[in-house]
Formats: C-alpha cells, sequence, structure tokens
C-alpha cells in the first residue's frame, strides 16, 4: 500500500480518482493509498478460498466475492477493499460517490502480509465492527499454515479460534461449510521452518 502524492484529497477528489482508475484505491482521513498487487502467495491463498466458497455455496443463497468489491464500513467511510467477502441471502449495495458498495457481507476474510498484519488484526478489525451484518473474520498467514477465526456472539463477544496444520479443517459458522486448511494453502511451498532462538552447536 502506497500513499498519492497530493497531501490531501476531498472525498469528491478521491470518487473521481476511483471512477477514472482501474486500480483499486483507499480513502484515510484525507489521504489516498493504492492498493498495490499481492504476492504470488498471497493471489494464490486468496483464490484457493474463493474458489473453494463458490464450490460448496453453488446453488445456496450465499454469495462469495473477491478483492476488487467495496464494501461501506461506517466507522471509517467510506469504503474498504477485503480479500475475500461473503454473505447469506442477496447483496445489498449504495451508491457512495457514484460507485457501488455492499452493506451486509457476514464473513470477512483477509489474506495477512507483513506490512498490513498488525492493521488488519487490530485497527481494521474494529472498523469492520461497525459493519451491522458482519459476523466472522478470518485471517490467514502467508508463509506458515496459520488461520485465525473470531465470530461474534449473540452477546456481542468475539470467539477467537486458532488452527496451525495443514490437516486441520475450520467452520465457518456463517456459511454453514467446512474451510480445510489443505484447500487454503493448495499449491504454497513453506519454507522450512526456523527455530526461534539461535542453534548452538
Amino acid at each position: 500500500m502506497s500513499a498519492l502524492p497530493q497531501l490531501r484529497y476531498t472525498l469528491e477528489e478521491y470518487y473521481a480518482l476511483e471512477l477514472a482508475s482501474d486500480a483499486r484505491y483507499e480513502y484515510w482521513d484525507g489521504h489516498v493509498f493504492e492498493l498495490s498487487g499481492g504476492s504470488p502467495e498471497h493471489e494464490t491463498i486468496t483464490g484457493n478460498i474463493f474458489a473453494h466458497l463458490r464450490g460448496v455455496l453453488r446453488g445456496r443463497e450465499w454469495r462469495a466475492f473477491l478483492s476488487n468489491l467495496r464494501i461501506k464500513v461506517p466507522a471509517y467511510l467510506p469504503y474498504r477493499y477485503a480479500d475475500v467477502s461473503a454473505l447469506c441471502g442477496p447483496p445489498v449495495y449504495e451508491n457512495i460517490g457514484g460507485i457501488n458498495a455492499l452493506t451486509n457481507p457476514s464473513l470477512i476474510v483477509e489474506v495477512l502480509s507483513p506490512s498490513t498484519e498488525a492493521f488488519d488484526r487490530g485497527d481494521k478489525l474494529s472498523y469492520y465492527k461497525s459493519i451491522e451484518s458482519f459476523r466472522e473474520y478470518v485471517l490467514v498467514a502467508q508463509k506458515r499454515p496459520h488461520v485465525t477465526q473470531l465470530i461474534r456472539q449473540a452477546n456481542g463477544d468475539w470467539l477467537q479460534r486458532e488452527v496451525n496444520t495443514l490437516t486441520a479443517v475450520i467452520h465457518l459458522e456463517t456459511m454453514g461449510c467446512a474451510l480445510p486448511l489443505a484447500e487454503v494453502y493448495q499449491d504454497i511451498a513453506f519454507a522450512p521452518a526456523q527455530p526461534p532462538f539461535p542453534v548452538i552447536v
């Protein structure tokens, strides 16, 4: 993610930029950032998750979307881009600055990058929580098999689960389907694990 050189943008200038470009940009307090393409691992994992969801949800009233879809985030307007999102029932859009943004995702998936992991786990999750329909958040590591799942409970608390083996399976409660880590990480070659401390021989 890289900031554009202009110091400050109005929302109207941002909307004009989005409408005129094939690139993706996000607006943060007057600053505009271009969302650069992900690593090969990032794109492979994102594609694997989307393909799996599309397959298991086919023929049902569930929908899955890739990262070009804009999602309205009330706590930090106007909208954000998620790697994968899904919902139950028909999608509801709001026209924001001439652009349609989804208002009712149930599930949001972010594939973590070193430069964005802290933000995805912290502030971005806080902003996503302002989406009324949002019920499940899945964070997927790139460099090792590790997935964090957060599920909103009836009382508003969030239950967190962690899985870290390729034989593990996550149950996506909002979608009513399984997500095997073997599917998530298909075609990913992990580097050999390094010890967390120097090895003395």
